[in-house]
């Protein structure tokens, strides 16, 4: 495909990244020749300095023989105009990033009045990701499939689990758990789970169950599965604001601590029921004073990564509730994963992701189609969920008589309201929603899987 990124900040290059190892030919645009170089010289794209809201910059750019346009600047209104423009002098499809919660609110009318393919929110997608772990807090991160209907679950093997020693095939035996256990981290290395695999202390494991399942799986193996009932939040941004929103909607009660008086007083007029604190929370005495030690959840949302971590780091040691961070910089993800922070939230790799899935389901293949897609271990391992169309490779025949390729998983297949978890004898048919897992990175179609 011919895609268009105007932006290259941290979304546009984690965009070019993953959209350039699919096979797809990006012109990016920026209004600073040392972005756009940095950019091209990096990736395998093309580059363009300029005004991405102008017609004569997306001329140069190739609007009229783009298949998509991605405006991921800093200003939402900037997106906005890049995206009209581009409907008018390519008739191309068009995804803008919109961060203000007053666009927010009026995202479907804009998605609609100006014929916009997708209208993606960083702040609000993350503080959703992170509703999603403090309902269910054992999880680092929980992805969902098939409309919630079938949830990818990851958590990390506390000490002294049950479950260490035990091998993948001894589960559904000892614990009577339908669960599929998907992959293992440990240490630097990742594997897609087979039955002799055998787990051990801090395993990170990631799993497909249906969200019952997954609470009877935990609470077997003695793993806490209960919503927390109070949380803190340190930083006002729009983040927070988000997530005060849909934690309240689930009666959680919400603490803020933000250190900008304005600020405080913004929060406090528009979210009624939330305590709103004007304190430093890297004073150590106000998270103190606010009780950290019997907080039912800590999260850090300020705008800078290394007080986010300091601050989760303390609050670990002076609290068992759940911690989540935000980590702007997705460079070091690899150093921050060994820290044992319990769940780490990426906005910017939650919107990459989400219009990479997009892009995918615009190919529109014969057999199947790309309904959802995560990044179970970035640059690993992915789960794709495909929706059956007309595929006589794989219909009707029993999966062990299916030829797949090494280190694919059929994790979960979803018929109707059914959720299957599946063995060997089952059968994939025309309208199932299929889960797939496997270390092939850019399945297009579900043939893709196949040897």
């Amino acid at each position: 495909m011919e895609i268009i990124i105007v932006g290259c900040g941290k979304v546009g290059q984690a965009l070019v990244e993953q959209l350039g190892e699919e096979d797809n030919n990006i012109t990016v645009v920026d209004l600073l020749h040392s972005k756009v170089r940095e950019i091209t010289d990096r990736y395998d794209c093309m580059g363009v300095c300029g005004n991405g809201a102008t017609h004569t910059t997306l001329l140069e750019a190739g609007i009229d023989s783009a298949d998509l346009l991605i405006a991921v600047t800093g200003s939402d209104e900037l997106n906005l105009l890049c995206c009209i423009i581009a409907k008018k002098a390519g008739n191309c499809q068009t995804i803008a990033r919109v961060r203000s919660p007053q666009y927010s609110m009026e995202a479907s009318y804009l998605k609609q009045e100006l014929g916009l393919a997708m209208v993606i929110n960083p702040e609000y997608a993350a503080a959703a990701e992170i509703a999603r772990v403090l309902q269910f807090p054992s999880a680092m991160k929980i992805d969902t499939f098939a409309k919630g209907k079938v949830e990818l679950l990851k958590f990390r093997l506390p000490e002294n689990s049950p479950l260490v020693g035990c091998a993948v095939k001894e589960i559904s035996t000892k614990l009577h758990c339908d669960v599929l256990i998907c992959t293992i981290e440990r240490d630097d290395d990742a594997y897609i789970a087979n039955g002799d695999f055998t787990f051990m202390e801090k395993d990170v494991i990631s799993m497909i169950a249906s969200p019952n399942n997954a609470y009877a799986f935990f609470k077997k193996i003695k793993y806490r599965a209960v919503p927390v009932k109070d949380v803190m939040i340190v930083g006002g941004g729009d983040i927070a604001h988000y997530l005060c929103g849909l934690l309240q909607r689930s009666g959680t009660s919400v603490k803020i601590i933000e250190k900008d008086a304005a600020r405080c007083e913004e929060l406090s007029e528009s979210l009624q029921g939330v305590s709103i604190i004007h304190g430093d929370a890297a004073d150590k005495d106000v998270l103190m004073q606010e009780n950290i030690e019997t907080t039912g959840a800590f999260v850090a949302l300020t705008n800078l990564d290394e007080e986010n971590i300091l601050l989760s780091l303390f609050a670990k040691s002076m609290t068992e509730g759940k911690l989540v961070t935000k980590v702007n910089r997705i460079d070091f993800d690899s150093v921050i994963r060994h820290l044992d922070l319990d769940s780490i939230i990426y906005p910017k790799n939650i919107t990459s992701e989400s219009i990479v899935r997009y892009v995918r389901a615009m190919r529109n293949t014969i057999g199947s189609n790309v309904e959802t897609l995560y990044q179970v271990i970035k640059g690993k391992v992915e789960a794709a969920e495909f929706i059956i169309k007309d595929c006589n490779e794989i219909i009707g025949k029993p999966l062990s008589q299916l030829n797949f390729k090494d280190n694919v998983l059929i994790a979960a297949i979803m018929r109707g309201r059914k959720v299957i978890i599946p063995r060997g004898n089952d059968v994939i048919e025309k309208g199932d929603a299929v889960v797939i897992v496997s270390t092939h990175l850019g399945l297009n179609d579900i043939t893709d899987i196949l040897l």
